[in-house]
Formats: structure tokens, sequence, C-alpha cells
């Protein structure tokens, strides 16, 4: 997804969304920004839960080109780690850690927060400069055995090149 908004200053907003009001303002301000997207109109929200849809929640059954919903942002964001595919909790960055409840309220904010880090944040910068990646896996892999853990079923997902505006 090319879109200037998905950027470092969206995720540092979505970080400091509930200590600043100047977050939230921006936050809003991005998320509903109208823009053109296929021959049609949409808001960043939209295109950034399509998104998410696309990259983390086939297994759900999700339709394709519709944007995830909250129970599609629930029951995948314990899935998102960074890191390697094998048990290293050095790596095992765990994205939802910013949000312990996830629900109606906020699951377009994490979404859009993984987005954004994703094309600008430090997720971006490990995989451009640390080789890690982001995976997505089971519900909980650090209770898994070890034998779960390496025939668990991962996918990564491709960064841009540009460091700015693609996911």
């Amino acid at each position: 997804m090319a879109h200037p908004w998905i950027n470092r200053e969206l995720y540092e907003a979505i970080l400091r969304f509930e200590e600043s009001d100047a977050a939230q303002d921006y936050y809003y301000r991005v998320m509903d920004a109208e823009v053109d997207s296929h021959g049609g109109r949409d808001t960043v929200r939209g295109q950034i839960l399509r998104a998410y849809a696309m990259l983390f929640c086939d297994d759900l059954g999700a339709v394709a080109g519709q944007p995830a919903t909250p129970e599609d942002v629930e029951a995948t964001a314990d899935r998102l780690y960074l890191g390697e595919a094998r048990f290293d909790p050095r790596h095992w960055y765990r994205m939802r850690y910013h949000f312990p409840v996830i629900d109606e309220d906020n699951f377009d904010r994490f979404a859009a927060l993984v987005i954004s880090d994703l094309n600008a944040g430090p997720l971006h910068d490990a995989a451009k400069e640390g080789g890690e990646m982001l995976l997505v896996g089971a519900p909980n892999p650090l209770t898994m055995s070890r034998e779960e853990r390496e025939h668990q079923s991962l996918r990564t997902v491709q960064l841009p090149e540009s460091g700015e505006g693609e996911a």
C-alpha cells in the first residue's frame, strides 16, 4: 500500500496516543484522511484495515478486499512477533505489548501500529538492518513445545525498499 500518511510520525503518534492530545489529534486526522483507492475514495483507516486483513487474517476466513474487523485483529494480535522462526526470547518482541486489550475502541489503532511499524518504525529498521522479520505464528509460541515451535507454520512479511509509504 503506497501512502505517504503511513510513516514514522503516525507510528510515534500511536505510541503516544494515551498521553498526548496532540498525538490523538494527529492520529485521527491521518486515519480519517480521504485518499484515492482503485478509482474510488477510501480513508487511510480503510486502507490500513484492508492491508492488515490481507497480511494477517487469511486463515480466519477473511473475505479478500474486506477490512479486518475488531474480532479479526484481536484473534491475530498475539501471533505477530519479531525475530526468527526458532525460540529466541531476546528477539520475540510481541506487537501486542502496547495493547493489553484489543476491542472495538482500539482495534484500528493496533492495526495502524503494525502497518506503520512495517513501513517506517523500528520493525522496518530491524528487518532492513538486522535481517529480522515479522513472523506470523502460533497464538502463543512461548508456551509451545520445542517440536511444535520447530514445525509451526510461519509466514514472513516483505518490507518495502524505500522505508516509507508501502506495505
